[in-house]
């Protein structure tokens, strides 16, 4: 699939993301506006899944970390065709599946079950390791945000991936500069990244990480080692009056919101 259809295909998710946030009252929308782009890329380009086979032992793994953006996850695996499209508008009902965080044991497609931040980058270095052993050849993804690199696990499992020598191994970091209340430069600055990921050995892309175009390329890049891509990407992209605020972390648009936000994600169908 060229950029030009993963742009629009990209564009339809966040539509489609916008429209649940909002009747379901609930949801983390600039983080989810910010990670689409990638999540595009991986499912309809780069990852070797089959949805009718969804536990397929030679599929490629897909870990989403910053799993409070599970609503841009289940609207792609939903366009994939992993679930019901349907589906996407019961996102946070009672007896519903779909959840604030990704359950591996509810909703086909979800690889591990997360949520509680800095740890989806350990399973998945676990993941990959386990590729390692059994010789099989399937690469793992993770993305995680930039806030959640604050967490100390992460460096941990950074080290041990160096370790293993993991080049079946490919981090997404999802550098949007905002987390939960604050910019990331006031509460503990990780950046600039990427010497930190060089300082354990690992490959470091930085890219723009909602521009198609670059963000295909990095991921289907191979190498000798472990590999981090830095994406930067704007929170709230795509609907003017969300993008690089804070506030919309974990927000939902009022009624005229909504509507300002519909129109301009439609113009760009």
């Amino acid at each position: 699939m060229d950029t030009t259809e993963l742009e629009r295909i990209a564009r339809e998710i966040r539509l489609r993301d916008l429209q649940a946030v909002f009747e379901a009252g609930a949801g983390h929308i600039g983080g989810e506006m910010s990670v689409i782009d990638i999540l595009t890329a991986l499912y309809f380009r780069v990852l070797n899944v089959w949805p009718d086979q969804p536990k397929h032992p030679d599929r490629d793994r897909f870990v989403l970390s910053k799993g409070h953006t599970a609503c841009a996850l289940y609207v792609t695996l939903a366009k994939r065709g992993f679930i019901p499209e349907e589906e996407i508008s019961t996102f946070l009902q009672p007896h519903s599946r779909l959840n604030g965080h990704p359950n591996c044991n509810k909703v086909p497609g979800v690889e591990t079950n997360t949520g509680p931040l800095g740890h989806g980058l350990p399973v998945a270095i676990g993941m990959a390791k386990a590729a390692k052993l059994s010789g099989a050849q399937y690469h793992t993804y993770v993305v995680t945000g930039d806030g959640e690199m604050q967490e100390g696990s992460n460096w941990e499992a950074i080290m041990a991936a160096a370790q293993f020598k993991l080049d079946n191994l490919t981090l997404v970091i999802d550098h949007n500069r905002f987390q939960q209340g604050a910019a990331l430069a006031e509460t503990n600055d990780l950046a600039p990244l990427r010497p930190k990921l060089e300082a354990f050995d690992w490959e470091v892309t930085e890219i723009n990480g909602n521009a198609m175009s670059e963000i295909v390329p990095a991921l289907e890049h191979r190498g000798a080692r472990p590999h981090c891509i830095v994406a930067h990407t704007n929170k709230g992209h795509g609907i003017s009056f969300m993008q690089d605020r804070v506030d919309w972390h974990h927000k939902v648009p009022s009624k005229e919101q909504y509507e300002i936000a519909l129109a301009e994600l439609s113009e760009a169908l």
